[in-house]
């Protein structure tokens, strides 16, 4: 399997207002930031790597979002994607923004509210199989659309936590990889290590269904806040990339993406899952370098 994975960043739960958000930082390097927006069920540890990678170009800051990973439940228990968007916004701007975005899935759509709504907290964008609205009749948003159901998701939690974890984590990874073969059994060890912590806790399932049930909702949002018109609206230059063996976001999501936002770059992996910053973390820090790197020129 190769060497052993690096370890996960160091991370401290931060004050943002009313919430406490956990935060993992690569050390201090490059005077520029990046910001790492995780996914459903995820955690800022699905950066890990590519943080690793873009180490040298940026200074890293993967949150996990309200009561996810490390962070406690929202005082207000808002788990829309205008929660999740508004302690974004609060952590660049307690870091001192602007920063260059990184969103995946559910994160990828917080990003693009975040993009659309305060351009001036935005160098770049980039998105790796962003969850925007896709009403297509396929297995992924079928899934998320039932589990969010009312009583639906909760009632689905309590059989999945009967579930042991070590079978739930491979379930997952199954459905997120291309190849499962790609994961290292530390990485495999960590996941099911946190899982059973996650499972203590009170508001794991809510802070789970109350994602699900967010990004269910951007789906029929209609009017100037529909996240594709925002897309439009997203001054930043965007790089998007989907794998083309993506079980949850249909790949055909990058050719609207390419439509939608005024200035982007597609990237597609033919051997990628849905969380290529994970299975192909030095293929993504390439590309996003580039963007990075474009983007310092433009400025200058």
């Amino acid at each position: 399997m190769g060497a052993e994975p690096i370890p996960d960043w160091p991370g401290e739960l931060i004050e943002l207002g009313d919430t406490r958000i956990h935060v993992r930082a690569t050390p201090s390097g490059p005077e520029e930031r990046a910001v790492f927006v995780h996914g459903l069920a995820g955690s800022a540890t699905n950066w890990t790597d590519l943080m690793g990678e873009l180490a040298g170009e940026v200074s890293g800051r993967a949150l996990d979002l309200p009561g996810a990973g490390f962070s406690p439940a929202p005082p207000d228990g808002d788990y829309s994607v205008d929660g999740h968007a508004r302690a974004v916004v609060a952590l660049i701007e307690h870091l001192g923004g602007p920063v260059h975005l990184f969103g995946n899935s559910l994160g990828g759509a917080v990003s693009v509210r975040v993009a659309a709504t305060r351009p001036e907290l935005v160098r770049s964008l980039v998105l790796v199989s962003p969850a925007l609205p896709d009403l297509l009749p396929r297995y992924g948003p079928a899934r998320v659309a039932v589990s969010a159901a009312p009583r639906v998701g909760e009632w689905a939690i309590r059989r999945m936590s009967a579930v042991p974890a070590e079978r739930r984590v491979r379930a997952t990874l199954g459905m997120c990889y291309a190849d499962v073969g790609r994961v290292h059994p530390e990485r495999v060890r960590l996941a099911v290590e946190e899982l059973r912590r996650r499972d203590a806790l009170e508001h794991a399932g809510q802070a789970l269904v109350g994602s699900a049930r967010g990004i269910v909702g951007e789906y029929f949002r209609t009017g100037p806040d529909n996240l594709w018109r925002q897309a439009a609206r997203v001054t930043a230059p965007t790089l998007v990339i989907h794998g083309l063996r993506d079980r949850l976001v249909d790949a055909r999501m990058a050719r609207r993406a390419g439509r939608a936002f005024p200035d982007v770059r597609l990237v597609t992996i033919p051997n990628a899952g849905h969380v290529a910053q994970m299975e192909f973390p030095g293929i993504v820090a390439r590309e996003a370098a580039r963007l990075i790197a474009e983007t310092r020129v433009r400025a200058g």
